[in-house]
């Protein structure tokens, strides 16, 4: 079992910056890609950033020049430094190791106008 632990969330005003972490247990995050995901109220969960295990990373559209996805495997950590925040960045940001396909509880992300 992989435990999925997410931080970083909170209140920023739009054109601030946060950073999210996410901490996995067990010995897979090095082989394993990972995601952030985020699903704002009213709206699907959708796809923020991927990282493999080799550090290529894929961006949505919405995110690409504002977010950067990255992780240390020393660290079982995966990051997601989140720039010039918009309030329709406003959500419930979610990891995801596509092995096993196991979801952290989630961090709320509020950017006030």
């Amino acid at each position: 079992q992989v435990q999925l632990v997410e931080s970083g969330g909170g209140l920023v005003q739009a054109g601030g910056s946060l950073r999210l972490s996410c901490t996995a247990s067990g010995s897979i995050f090095s082989i394993t890609t990972m995601g952030w995901y985020r699903q704002a109220p009213g709206k699907q969960r959708e796809m923020v950033a991927t990282i493999s295990s080799g550090g290529s990373t894929i961006y949505a559209d919405s995110v690409k020049g504002r977010f950067t996805v990255s992780r240390d495997n020393a660290k079982n950590t995966v990051y997601l430094q989140m720039n010039s925040l918009k309030p329709d960045d406003t959500a419930v940001y979610y990891c995801r190791s596509t092995y096993g396909n196991y979801w952290g509880q989630g961090t709320q992300v509020t950017v006030s106008s």
